[in-house]
């Protein structure tokens, strides 16, 4: 699917998105969108999730925003080539240089995925706050980002950003994420550490209180977790 998503566009960045999956654990990601809602992308890259969540079915208005102009002119190719018609016009798009090019409206999940980690240390509580403000009552935060135990995997992680991004990246301590969406109000409904291949992630995912999701209910996947049934 990824092959047929990026058929266009820089060789290399193609390569990337078309191996990207082996790495990172997309099926529990997607597992995770709801059918229908909305959902914003907050560091989308190339659009990789925003493109396989829309292939797979799933009926949403999809926003997603990045830093990188060469990331966004992929997405955009991928966005032409690789959707049909409906899908596209489902599909948005932005090159955002700060958080005032974000998206004001609320969003019924708002995810945060291998994004922490290049943000700049002095303003990852600003991205999170932001991200948890666009989070809609009832919505869902998802968060994932490379860990940083066992050191080893957390070695080979840092190479790969260090190769592949050409940054030298400081990882944030999930207890951190935790502490920061608790004391925003969510409840944490699902906390994982994921290994695939010799990349370790760490994957959580909060509710924010209110009535549930206006155009859906939460996926089927949320379980029980820490007491808390959904």
């Amino acid at each position: 699917m990824t092959r047929s998503l990026y058929c266009t566009g820089a060789l290399a960045r193609r390569k990337l998105q078309h191996l990207r999956p082996y790495a990172c654990p997309f099926e529990t990601l997607l597992s995770l969108v709801p059918d229908t809602g909305s959902l914003l992308d907050i560091g989308c890259g190339s659009g990789l999730l925003l493109g396989l969540a829309l292939r797979t079915g799933k009926f949403i208005q999809a926003v997603g925003v990045d830093i990188s102009d060469e990331a966004i002119q992929m997405a955009m190719a991928m966005r032409q080539s690789g959707l049909n018609a409906g899908q596209r016009e489902r599909l948005a798009l932005h090159l955002s240089r700060s958080i005032a090019d974000w998206p004001v409206a609320a969003f019924d999940v708002v995810s945060l995925i291998d994004v922490m980690h290049h943000v700049r240390l002095d303003i990852r509580s600003e991205v999170l706050e932001a991200a948890i403000a666009r989070v809609k009552p009832g919505g869902i935060l998802l968060y994932k980002d490379m860990g940083r135990r066992p050191r080893w995997r957390a070695l080979l992680n840092w190479l790969h950003d260090l190769v592949v991004s050409r940054q030298w990246i400081r990882y944030t301590p999930i207890a951190e994420i935790e502490d920061a969406a608790r004391k925003s109000g969510l409840a944490e409904i699902r906390a994982e550490t994921i290994n695939r291949l010799v990349y370790g992630h760490e994957l959580r995912v909060y509710r924010k209180p209110g009535p549930g999701f206006a155009h859906g209910s939460l996926p089927g996947q949320l379980r029980e977790v820490r007491g808390l049934t959904v």
